[in-house]
């Protein structure tokens, strides 16, 4: 049985599974690790900074900034941004203290191996010589503690509803609270314009307007590509009785 170098990093990314730079950058690294190749190192630096960007964007908001103010951040500057936006540092407990702190240095460390070391991000001497498995592991590996301590806190976070990115089985909790109470109505209109109202706690009633497509395609994806298909060969299929008829094409259609 093969070793795991990187769970953290792994567990971190099975969590945004629909990040999709994390989950490219994610791929380089699982490749260019197993085949001994240096630029894994350049690939675990930027997922910490890839997850320190989607830590900072969850965690922002209008009121407070926290993302660096350059124009072009510095790997420990984003690797700063995300520990203030867990606060990670508003703890009276100086050994939590120390040990953020020491996961500062460990960021410092990283960015240095890989700017010595990385070959992707910065061309390097055609002949010089690769580094040994031991040097991957430990890029790797210090990639791999900052990342799962980070994600780790990020999990313990109350984060803001109205703009996470975070998927809806993330809340299941929270999902109950509104559940249990609420029912719904759906309603269309001449237009055949469709609205579903719903009755929460307290006898209020919130009105949005919905359509078969929005439902299908945040409810069952495959389902949203069969009415896809259906409804797009029933276009075809009027397309071509207007055609025949000598009538002007439809919007969106080209004669």
């Amino acid at each position: 049985m093969s070793l795991d170098w990187y769970p953290g990093i792994r567990e971190c990314c099975a969590h945004w599974r629909d990040a999709a730079m994390l989950q490219q950058t994610f791929q380089a690294l699982d490749k260019e690790f197993a085949a001994n190749n240096d630029a894994c190192i350049d690939c675990a630096k930027s997922i910490v900074e890839v997850v320190c960007r989607v830590i900072v964007d969850e965690l922002e908001s209008e009121t407070t900034q926290i993302r660096p103010t350059e124009a072009n951040p510095n790997f420990g500057a984003w690797v700063s941004a995300a520990v203030k936006a867990l606060k990670l540092g508003d703890t009276r407990n100086n050994a939590f203290n120390k040990l953020v702190s020491q996961h500062h240095k460990l960021t410092a460390t990283l960015g240095d191996l890989r700017n010595d070391a990385g070959p992707v991000s910065h061309g390097k001497d055609g002949f010089v010589e690769r580094l040994s498995a031991y040097h991957r592991r430990a890029a790797v590996l210090s990639a791999d503690a900052i990342v799962a301590f980070l994600h780790t806190a990020y999990l313990e976070t109350e984060l803001n509803l109205a703009q996470t990115r975070e998927p809806y089985e993330r809340f299941d909790k929270f999902h109950a609270s509104i559940d249990r109470y609420a029912s719904m109505q759906l309603e269309n209109d001449e237009y055949n314009s469709y609205s579903l109202t719903v009755a929460i706690a307290g006898g209020e009633e919130i009105t949005v307007p919905i359509s078969a497509s929005q439902i299908l395609f945040h409810l069952d994806r495959t389902a949203y590509i069969e009415a896809l298909r259906a409804g797009q060969e029933a276009d075809q299929n009027l397309f071509d009785d207007i055609s025949a008829v000598g009538l002007p094409p439809l919007e969106g259609q080209v004669a």
